[in-house]
């Protein structure tokens, strides 16, 4: 059914729910793979590396920022991978998405920072209207 699935997640309670819809796909093929991708927002980025002790440690909290989702993955021993991006959340996912010709793209509804959602729409909106692949929103 579907080869390669990307997840767009940022370790939230949508993005959990998404993780969990990816995973039923994922299943329905035995060749498939599920790519978990986290962006990292180029603005806040900034102000991490300045207070981070190096680049592991900085790895590591961001791997932690998803580790939630991460771990349903390990539970339903799929074939994952992880790949972190940098930028703004909306246009980096469907550069990504596009780029990579993925099968489908899985995405929560809303993500960790509601008050900027509210403001400039959601970054699933925006991915939904741009994309060039199957995308479901989870809600």
């Amino acid at each position: 059914m579907y080869q390669h699935i990307l997840l767009a997640a940022d370790g939230s309670e949508n993005s959990v729910r998404a993780a969990i819809e990816a995973i039923k796909l994922a299943k329905s093929s035995i060749d498939s793979i599920l790519e978990l991708v986290m962006v990292v927002d180029i603005e806040k980025s900034k102000q991490d590396v300045l207070h981070s002790r190096s680049s592991e440690s900085l790895l590591i909290e961001r791997r932690r920022k998803i580790a939630n989702v991460e771990q349903l993955l390990i539970d339903e021993h799929l074939n994952y991978k992880i790949t972190i991006l940098k930028g703004a959340p909306g246009p980096e996912i469907i550069r990504y998405a596009n780029e990579q010709k993925v099968d489908i793209l899985v995405i929560g509804s809303r993500g960790l920072n509601g008050l900027q959602e509210m403001v400039l729409g959601s970054v699933s909106h925006k991915v939904m209207k741009r994309v060039q692949c199957p995308a479901l929103i989870v809600k």
